[in-house]
This record gives structure tokens, sequence and C-alpha cells, in this order.
């Protein structure tokens, strides 16, 4: 009988609704482990996470089992109520409609990695919306401005 296969790694980036501060660092810790727990337990490897207090960079290795949207839907509405309940926040917390999802080849993972680590450098000299737009251009996707995130710069 053969098995199945698969190494696909996903980097996933999405962000807080309004764009809104809201992963403050007391909260970032304890976020990244609740989401990488949804991660095993759908048996799907974490390999990075990280962000800014707006949004968040994820790069996962993924098996066959679960799709994309199902993952992201499912990381995206457990943590927001995890955070929720546990009012981890001063208001109400959602994440924006929507996330970028982007296939990352082996040859470009340590540096994929090393970016996702980065997030703090990175954003000193780019905005979210400039990284957002170069994603969806070194991808060749094609996009309209008034359906990406808000972008409140």
């Amino acid at each position: 009988m053969a098995n199945t296969y698969t190494q696909l790694y996903v980097h996933v980036v999405f962000a807080v609704k309004g764009r809104k501060s809201l992963i403050h660092s007391g909260l970032q810790v304890s976020l990244y482990k609740y989401i990488s727990g949804i991660f095993s337990s759908k048996n799907q490897k974490l390999l990075a996470i990280n962000g800014m207090p707006d949004h968040i960079h994820i790069l996962v290795s993924m098996n066959s089992e679960c799709s994309v949207a199902e993952l992201i839907r499912l990381v995206k509405s457990n943590s927001s109520k995890w955070i929720n309940e546990n009012k981890l926040v001063s208001e109400k917390f959602e994440w924006q409609n929507g996330y970028g999802a982007f296939s990352v080849s082996q040859s470009v993972l340590k540096s994929t990695l090393r970016y996702i680590e980065n997030q703090q450098i990175h954003h000193k000299s780019k905005t979210f919306r400039e990284e957002y737009h170069s994603f969806l251009r070194v991808n060749d996707i094609d996009f309209k401005e008034e359906y990406l995130f808000e972008f409140m710069e």
C-alpha cells in the first residue's frame, strides 16, 4: 500500500481587525503558544510565528490532512475566542477578514524563517502595507487594493 508524502511550506500573514495594535508583549508569547497548539492538534508542523502588535506571520509545514483555508479559519476563530474569553485585551479582539498564504520552496526556507524571526527589524524601515504588497508582487498575485487588509499608516 502506498503512502502519501508531502513537503508543503506555507507563509501565512493576517492582521488584527482595524489594524489595532492589540497584540501587546504580554499577550504575544501566550498567543503564539496557543496558536502553536492549534497547529499541533491538526498534525501540522509550525516552524515559525512572529509579528507585530497589529499582524502576525506564520510559517507552517503542512501535511495533506487539512487545507490552508480550514487551518487558518481554525487558527483565527479559536485564537480570537480564546483572547476574548480570557479577557486578554481591553476591548473585543477580532482578526480582519482574509489572509495571505504564500508557498515557500526549500531553497528559501531558511531566509523565510529569518524574515519571520526578524519582524521588528523589518518594520523599522517598511510599513505593513509595503511588506504585504511586496509579498503579492513577488508571488505574482493579481490584486485589487480595495480587497486587501485595512492599512492605517
